[in-house]
């Protein structure tokens, strides 16, 4: 039987309840730092690291969709949190989207970032990359993936030569535990029949830029959920590294037009 470990989580600011979903190979600490503090001002923003990120021990068997479930609803538990709006990024998207199928009286609302219902051809193709390069432990060969697949072509261009390496080997050596484990719940994911039950306000934000997530994917989320708002940013895959004022500013003006 699959152990899943308590998710070590943070606790931030005040009001109602905001609960993050980080994506896949990723953390608290890579996916939402840049914007935490805006959230906390007027919210309780719940963060929880999943099995194998942050300082969450791996777990001892195969990470699935409703273990991450679970486990957030958990650290919102833990916090306090009655309801709370889900902000989902990447492999977040499918957690929350599952978590509003199963708890729909605890949800009140959705942003959903560089997100999919289920993985296409082209994620497929780029998860097996993810996973194999991880079990041959090349992560030099990974992380020039991950700046590939992961950044826009913008952002990326723009690094200059002589900063490249350091900025390779610190993606390099940001690679959690957990990554491998983690991207294997988005290649088996599939949310594609809870879309139309979904009945909150919720957000898309579609990164224009993505060549590992399409935007065609947040395009499906948006009119797969009724009433669904679309919105887009010119970016890659980590737009909390590209345009985080941007991002923020879609997060909060959302947010606060809907009274989440």
């Amino acid at each position: 039987m699959t152990q899943i470990p308590a998710f070590a989580t943070t606790v931030h600011g005040s009001g109602p309840g905001i609960l993050l979903a980080h994506g896949a190979g990723g953390s608290i600490e890579g996916n939402y730092t840049p914007v935490i503090p805006a959230l906390a001002e007027h919210h309780t923003v719940v963060a929880p690291d999943y099995p194998g990120s942050g300082a969450t021990p791996r777990a001892t068997g195969p990470l699935t969709l409703d273990g991450l479930v679970d486990g957030i609803v958990a650290a919102a538990d833990a916090a306090g949190l009655d309801t709370f709006t889900l902000l989902g990024y990447s492999l977040g998207t499918l957690v929350s989207v599952r978590t509003a199928a199963r708890y729909p009286d605890r949800v009140r609302g959705l942003v959903l970032t560089a997100g999919l219902a289920k993985p296409d051809n082209r994620t497929l193709a780029s998860l097996y990359l993810w996973q194999k390069l991880l079990a041959e432990g090349d992560y030099e060969a990974f992380a020039r993936f991950v700046a590939l697949s992961g950044f826009g072509e913008d952002f990326y261009n723009a690094i200059p030569a002589e900063h490249l390496p350091a900025f390779l080997d610190l993606l390099a050596a940001g690679v959690p535990a957990g990554a491998a484990e983690q991207a294997a719940v988005v290649a088996t994911a599939d949310n594609t029949a809870h879309l139309a039950g979904i009945s909150v306000p919720t957000l898309v934000i579609a990164t224009l830029q993505d060549t590992l997530v399409s935007p065609a994917n947040s395009r499906f989320l948006a009119d797969g959920i009724p009433g669904a708002e679309y919105a887009e940013i010119d970016t890659g895959h980590i737009p909390m590294a590209e345009k985080p004022r941007e991002w923020e500013k879609l997060i909060l003006d959302f947010l606060a037009r809907k009274e989440l």
